[in-house]
């Protein structure tokens, strides 16, 4: 990552300044503001976009494991065929589990900065959405519904796609406000 270099005015703790001109360099990265602070704390939206993508990878796994999956042997890869439903409500394809997994990977690796945890819970949030109203719309024994998806899953996208956009906004917000005020 490309780093620059920057000057800026130091006072030592004490009253005064051993430095000539009291001038001191250092090296910052475009992205070293929106990192973990030093004590390695982590901002809201990181800590939420990460738990979001702990939960996804443990759905996604679980969706392969019988017990929390019910007809996991007649599991098909994708189409509204697929009998497997998650907790025996939700249904789900190999397909559908590997977009679970993916979307918890993508969680992970976005909750490395704040602006990235925030633009996934958006952007995630709004994903959910369009997915909500596909699930809507489509014809659920039609090869269109080939993730599968069915009124539960339905449902489930709505609650989640509205309230990651919701907590996206209003963490990014708050996470704002706070960087111009310590500015």
């Amino acid at each position: 990552m490309m780093g620059f270099l920057v000057l800026h005015e130091t006072a030592d703790p004490r009253g005064h300044d051993e430095r000539a001109g009291g001038l001191t360099m250092s090296s910052s990265s475009p992205m070293a503001d929106d990192r973990a602070g030093a004590a390695g704390s982590r901002t809201a939206p990181q800590k939420v976009a990460a738990a979001i993508g702990v939960i996804f990878i443990l759905v996604g796994i679980l969706g392969f494991i019988p017990g929390f999956t019910t007809n996991v042997g007649e599991m098909q890869f994708a189409g509204h065929e697929s009998t497997s439903e998650l907790l025996g409500i939700f249904q789900v394809s190999v397909l559908h589990n590997l977009v679970h997994l993916g979307f918890g990977v993508a969680g992970l690796i976005m909750a490395r900065t704040s602006r990235l945890a925030v633009t996934f819970l958006v952007g995630g949030g709004i994903i959910y959405l369009v997915l909500w109203l596909y699930g809507v719309l489509v014809d659920k024994a039609s090869s269109a519904n080939f993730v599968p998806m069915n009124t539960a899953d339905d449902w489930l996208h709505l609650v989640l796609g509205a309230g990651m956009v919701a907590v996206g906004l209003l963490l990014g917000r708050a996470t704002r406000r706070d960087e111009l005020a310590r500015s």
